[in-house]
């Protein structure tokens, strides 16, 4: 028995209902080419096959590759892929490396947004390409990525002068010659971490304060070597600052920061009095009343 074909008129009402929700790599990217829209993958991480199961979300905006992503399929999804401005692998770093990362890198030179935080297996490498290939970045977390020099800084600081946020929490090569190269280079900064970084002090803080007049949020916490000096000349030189994090940064005191205070800066060292009052209250339970008008 031969079987009859429906006309083509009638196929064309079933290919809807016959295509599975599930996308095929290369319809996600043709897809985010061709309508410049917004591709985030979910894929659960015990997920080792990149051709099933998978789970796309297309809408407007920006191209994006989101954090939970196997490696099977991130090299499969981004084989040919040229066109990503956002790219999340903070939670791939069991994985990632050198070799997966270095030619998505390499392909993608419209990248405005970077996040490798904890990604401990890859080296200096990866942020040197990142400074050669992504001229329009703007945002590069690289926290705990112990990995980054002064080196790789240096290239970052040469090429990428569009950046605006930065964070560089415990990238303990790090010293302050490097981090005023940098504060030179892409003085568009709004938002700096330098924080858990004992080799960062004064030097530092003060060439950032004076290059940088955009700056909004710097996050010092654990900076031991950061003093009042430098406190009182990022008050003196960023106006725009909001927020400033300050914590067992044990010589910076509330002569300095009260200018900021004042200023209306979000600091997060509680003033001296109140500090005191809640020590008195874990001590005996309750607040005593205090007439600070007296």
């Amino acid at each position: 028995m031969r079987a009859v074909l429906p006309s083509r008129r009638v196929r064309k009402r079933w290919r809807p209902q016959k295509r599975s929700d599930a996308f095929d790599a290369r319809d996600v990217i043709y897809a985010t080419a061709a309508a410049a829209v917004c591709l985030t993958v979910h894929l659960p991480a015990a997920q080792k096959d990149g051709a099933s199961g998978r789970s796309a979300a297309l809408g407007a905006g920006g191209r994006q590759v989101g954090p939970n992503i196997p490696k099977a399929a991130f090299c499969n999804l981004l084989k040919d892929n040229e066109v990503l401005q956002q790219l999340a692998l903070q939670n791939c770093s069991d994985w990632l490396s050198d070799k997966e990362l270095l030619p998505v890198i390499g392909q993608n030179h419209h990248l405005q947004q970077i996040e490798l935080n904890g990604c401990v297996q890859l080296s200096r490498h990866a942020l040197v390409a990142i400074s050669l290939s992504c001229p329009n970045l703007r945002r590069l977390s690289l926290a705990h990525c112990e990995w980054v020099d002064s080196l790789s800084l240096r290239s970052l600081a040469d090429h990428c002068k569009e950046l605006e946020s930065l964070d560089l929490t415990a990238c303990r090569q790090l010293k302050d010659e490097a981090i005023c190269y940098l504060a030179q280079r892409c003085n568009r900064l709004k938002s700096l971490s330098l924080a858990v970084n004992a080799n960062v002090g004064d030097v530092a803080v003060e060439e950032i304060a004076k290059a940088c007049p955009e700056l909004e949020h710097l996050d010092l916490t654990g900076c031991l070597r950061v003093k009042n000096n430098s406190i009182r000349t990022l008050a003196e030189y960023c106006p725009k600052l909001r927020a400033l994090k300050v914590k067992h940064c044990h010589d910076v005191v509330e002569s300095s920061l009260s200018i900021l205070r004042n200023r209306g800066v979000e600091v997060d060292v509680e003033p001296p009095l109140q500090r005191a009052l809640v020590l008195l209250q874990d001590v005996v339970g309750f607040a005593p009343f205090i007439n600070l008008q007296i």
